[in-house]
C-alpha cells in the first residue's frame, strides 16, 4: 500500500499530506484515519504511547467516543526531506456540553511509501463557551473557503 504525495517533500506536496490528513480525521473515522500510518508506526498522543495499527484504532475510537462534534484544523508549520511539522486547532464538546478548544503540535515521519512511520503529539486543551467557537462547518470536511489558522491568530 502506499499513500501520495511522497517524500521528499515540496513545500506543496506537504500542504497537500497536511490537509489530507485533516481530512481524514474530521471524518472521525478510525479505520479511515489508520489508512496513513504504516503497521509498525510509533505514536506518543499526549502523555499516551502506542504501536501499530490495533493501538491507534483503539486510541482514536476513546478519543471520539469522548469528544463530540469534533472540528479540526490542521496548518503546515515546517518540513524537510522525509518529516513533516505541523500546527493544529481543534473543537469539540464533552458528555455534558462543555466546550473545549485544543491546541497542539505533531511532528511527523514518514516511509518511502508515503505512510507515517512515527507521530509525536504535544497537545493542550482550555475549556470554551459554545459562543467562542470559531470552527462552525458542518461536521466533515473542513470547506475549503473556511479561515485556517493563522486567520484565528491560532
Amino acid at each position: 500500500m502506499t499513500r501520495p504525495p511522497f517524500p521528499p517533500f515540496t513545500d506543496a506536496s506537504a500542504a497537500d499530506k497536511v490537509r489530507l490528513a485533516e481530512d481524514g480525521w474530521n471524518s472521525r473515522d478510525p479505520a479511515r484515519v489508520v489508512q496513513a500510518y504504516s503497521a509498525d508506526c510509533q505514536w506518543r498522543n499526549r502523555a499516551e504511547f502506542v504501536s501499530g495499527h490495533a493501538e491507534i484504532v483503539a486510541l482514536l475510537t476513546r478519543k471520539w467516543a469522548r469528544e463530540h462534534d469534533y472540528r479540526l484544523i490542521k496548518s503546515l508549520w515546517a518540513h524537510q526531506g522525509n518529516r513533516i511539522a505541523v500546527r493544529f486547532a481543534y473543537e469539540f464538546h464533552d458528555d455534558s456540553g462543555q466546550w473545549f478548544r485544543a491546541y497542539g503540535n505533531e511532528n511527523w515521519a514518514f516511509a518511502p511509501d508515503g505512510l507515517m512511520t512515527r507521530r509525536i503529539a504535544s497537545i493542550n486543551e482550555a475549556p470554551i463557551a459554545a459562543a467562542d467557537r470559531k470552527f462552525l462547518w458542518p461536521l466533515g470536511r473542513r470547506p475549503d473557503d473556511h479561515p485556517d489558522l493563522d486567520s484565528f491568530g491560532f
